[in-house]
């Protein structure tokens, strides 16, 4: 039962080249910098003069990281394309 465990945190992790806790970081840091975007899109509904590139900016660059990031088994993420599961 732990084994089983162990294998269904971990397998994702290693099938990117990372470890449990590279992941983890790295997965934090994505979620934090959505909750940025979200933040920056909600104002910019409402001021529209602000944040006005903020939100695709960081998301191009994310795409560059997506796109660097080692070992990655999906390849290059395509912006507007969804990617097979």
């Amino acid at each position: 039962m732990i084994d089983r465990a162990k294998t269904a945190m971990t397998a994702h992790p290693h099938a990117v080249g990372e470890s449990y806790f590279e992941h983890m970081g790295a997965a934090l840091r994505y979620a934090g910098t959505f909750a940025f975007c979200a933040f920056a899109a909600l104002v910019h509904a409402f001021l529209p003069f602000l944040f006005e590139k903020t939100a695709s900016t960081i998301v191009k660059k994310m795409v560059a990281d997506m796109n660097a990031r080692h070992g990655a088994p999906q390849g290059q993420v395509q912006p507007g394309v969804q990617a097979a599961e």
